[in-house]
């Protein structure tokens, strides 16, 4: 999978997730209908979100972003649909290579030689992402809701 197509994916999916969170706290704030909606689909945009944020992250280091553009990437998640608009944002500026550079070029600082082992062993960087999914969501659940 290229960057430019895990990109879009996640930060599409990110986007879709938003929407039903948001559908969710409809019916529980305007409708005062059921609860069941922020429970479920916020779990979901919880972890479609940590698994964007680092899908980000990955993206930033391979394709050389900026610290500001790496940023301003990361806080797209924050306000619903940006992710939408970073990917148009990033595609029309040229952020998103086809490929994948690390899986070619010899990583310069510890964070590409991390990203670069992830990519170039990508059955065990997927097992490596879904986990760290898996336990920053533990994490955040510990730590308790926004607000």
């Amino acid at each position: 999978m290229t960057p430019q197509a895990l990109f879009r994916r996640v930060a599409i999916a990110e986007a879709v997730t938003w929407a039903l969170l948001l559908f969710g706290m409809f019916l529980k704030y305007v409708t005062e209908t059921t609860e069941l909606g922020v429970r479920v689909f916020g779990m979901v945009h919880g972890v479609v979100f940590v698994a964007y944020c680092l899908v980000t992250v990955l993206v930033w280091v391979d394709q050389r972003w900026s610290l500001g553009r790496g940023l301003l990437g990361l806080v797209a998640a924050v306000p619903p649909f940006a992710t939408i608009a970073f990917d148009v944002y990033a595609e029309r500026r040229g952020l998103l290579s086809p490929t994948w550079r690390l899986r070619s070029h010899e990583p310069a600082s510890l964070g590409e030689r991390a990203a670069s082992w992830l990519l170039r062993n990508p059955a065990r960087g997927a097992i490596a992402g879904l986990v760290a999914v898996v336990v920053l969501t533990g994490a955040a659940l510990l730590v308790g809701p926004p607000g």
